[in-house]
């Protein structure tokens, strides 16, 4: 989602200043939310700045060098291994959805391997028979 405009800030802070509307009747004007106005106002008053904070998406502090090469060694090891067991074998605090962004990134292997032994418990349910038929 994309940050609003610098000068969709500054028109929604002279508004507040003005002080002739409230803060529903601006957020309904500009269609922004309350909470974001209050979150501006917020911004502006601790920080001196309304500019929109710049996001880094990236798990770079999580995930480093080492943890690259070890992950890049259990999928190896074991190319069949789900994420949650990639995730145990790390022994580190990351979660699923950080190892399979690091496994993309790598181009290494998301899925178990379509040669994967079958599941030995057999289907879980029986879809042939339909729940409904009058008995």
């Amino acid at each position: 989602m994309k940050a609003y405009s610098m000068d969709l800030r500054q028109r929604v802070l002279e508004a507040v200043d003005d002080g002739k509307r409230t803060k529903w009747e601006i957020s309904l004007l500009y269609k922004v939310s309350p909470a974001w106005i209050r979150r501006l106002l917020q911004r502006r008053r601790l920080s001196g700045s309304i500019e929109p904070k710049q996001r880094d998406y990236s798990a770079s502090g999580k995930v480093d060098d080492a943890v690259r090469q070890q992950l890049a060694k259990l999928v190896a090891e074991t190319p069949d291994a789900t994420l949650e067991e990639l995730r145990q074998r790390l022994g580190t605090p990351l979660s699923r959805a950080t190892i399979c962004r690091t496994l993309a990134k790598m181009n290494l292997p998301l899925k178990k391997s379509r040669f994967a032994p079958v599941n030995r418990s057999g289907r879980m349910c029986n879809r042939s028979v339909s729940h409904f038929e009058n008995k």
